[in-house]
């Protein structure tokens, strides 16, 4: 993907959405004006009340949306697939941070950073809107498709980006099989003129939707993809590899490292006990993980849901993601630094009216490089039903962080803590966690 190409048709420019004391109302949020085209008042559509970047796709998309907001009755679907480039899907959105203080205030953090939590759920609205064109046959008779997320591939931070410098996502289509999309989006800001894409590069994610059939709920068959560029070509092999790399691992046919699993847990659960049957003596460079443990709780409201009336996946990523946060801030006694999420897998839909609870730990740090120690925060969703007394995992969120550079040099001898398990529940998690890391390390090195 070209980051520093030119603006296009397909380049959506992000506004605030709060308006300005001293200027006119922006025009992509006059409802008197989209009122006149006959169309529904934004006001009143599900998911205008998430963030700039999801106003401005609804906005850019409205035709299609619209459709998906009000199928025809009876219709049929889609009869013939249609072979679609990665070009046609290409959407950018720009963050003009630099001219436009009231959008750089939405985005800021307290240490003049674009908050994580807030671009994660931009890029889940970005990557639908962006699934919604591929699969779209330009057709208003026919039935359109019901595209969830189903997972997210691993999204690493690169490098800090500054609130005060605009910002790009670029994102397509990579790769379809039969009722499955990946699409990878790119975030870029550049520091100065003409850099290169790849010292501009600040994150990279790949989001996973499957389409339904709206209907029967059943999967659903999408649009072909045709590759064009060398680039195009590349980045469908390399997702192709990923997604047999998937299935196998589905399939229960990968053979686990040989990692002394009975020695490991063993020795994980020797320090543990030392915590609580001679807590005098325990080790006070360690921990126990129960006593890294946050938790908070939330109602999902209609203004979180997305156009099939379910919770923004994105709006989940954002609340797991702040939770992490500050569970790492709180173990640490440090600003931490977000460095990356693992695959993330949206095991259940999330409707309006849940009960939602987030519990976050730390499972495990890694302090073998004193410059940057490793922290690794779980954060399980549950959706819960008192009047059931039940509660299902939603999803199971993995983050790692370090420290910020300014936050080492001020940290007085202090010392990130090593984590150990009470239990045997924890330390099989605390293994598994490891284990999976060390398989997609290796995996990675067999892709490249």
């Amino acid at each position: 993907m070209d980051l520093n190409s030119s603006p296009s048709s397909n380049t959506i420019p992000v506004v605030s959405t709060y308006a300005s004391p001293f200027e006119s109302p922006s025009p992509l949020l006059n409802n008197d004006a989209n009122s006149s085209k006959g169309r529904k008042p934004l006001g009143l559509w599900p998911g205008m009340y998430q963030s700039p970047v999801t106003n401005a796709l609804w906005e850019a998309r409205s035709n299609i949306f619209e459709r998906l907001l009000d199928p025809p009755k009876d219709a049929p679907p889609q009869s013939e697939l249609l072979t679609k480039t990665p070009s046609q899907s290409r959407t950018t959105i720009f963050y003009g941070f630099s001219s436009d203080y009231i959008l750089r205030e939405q985005y800021r953090d307290p240490w003049n950073e674009v908050r994580i939590g807030k671009l994660l759920e931009d890029l889940d609205a970005l990557a639908g809107t962006i699934s919604v064109k591929h699969c779209s046959d330009d057709d208003s008779t026919t039935r359109p498709l019901l595209l969830v997320t189903a997972s997210v591939d691993k999204i690493v931070l690169k490098k800090p980006i500054s609130v005060d410098i605009d910002l790009k996502i670029v994102g397509s289509v990579i790769w379809v099989g039969r009722s499955s999309i990946e699409i990878q989006l790119d975030v870029a800001q550049s520091t100065e003129e003409g850099s290169d894409v790849s010292d501009s590069m600040a994150l990279t994610a790949n989001f996973i939707f499957v389409a339904r059939d709206s209907k029967t709920g059943k999967a659903a068959p999408v649009n072909r993809l045709s590759p064009e560029t060398d680039r195009e070509k590349f980045l469908f092999e390399k997702a192709e590899e990923r997604n047999n790399l998937r299935k196998r691992k589905r399939g229960g046919d990968r053979k686990e490292f040989e990692n002394g699993g009975v020695n490991r847990l063993e020795t994980l659960l020797a320090e543990g006990r030392i915590f609580c049957d001679m807590p005098a003596l325990a080790d006070r460079d360690s921990i126990l993980l129960r006593d890294t443990r946050l938790e908070n709780s939330l109602i999902c409201q209609p203004q979180q849901r997305n156009i099939h009336g379910r919770i923004f996946g994105g709006f989940l990523m954002h609340r797991a993601f702040e939770l992490a946060f500050s569970t790492a801030y709180a173990f640490a006694g440090m600003v931490p630094c977000f460095l990356e999420v693992d695959h993330v897998d949206f095991l259940r839909p999330v409707d309006v009216g849940d009960f939602l609870r987030f519990k976050s730990c730390v499972l495990y740090t890694e302090l073998e490089n004193p410059d940057q120690p490793l922290i690794n925060v779980e954060v399980v969703a549950h959706v819960t039903r008192p009047e059931l007394r039940s509660s299902e995992v939603s999803n199971t969120f993995y983050f790692t962080f370090t420290l910020r550079p300014e936050a080492k040099a001020m940290k007085n001898g202090l010392r990130i803590r090593s984590v150990v398990p009470a239990t045997e529940e924890e330390a099989r998690r605390i293994l598994e966690r490891m284990d999976a890391e060390a398989l997609q390390r290796h995996d990675q090195v067999n892709i490249q």
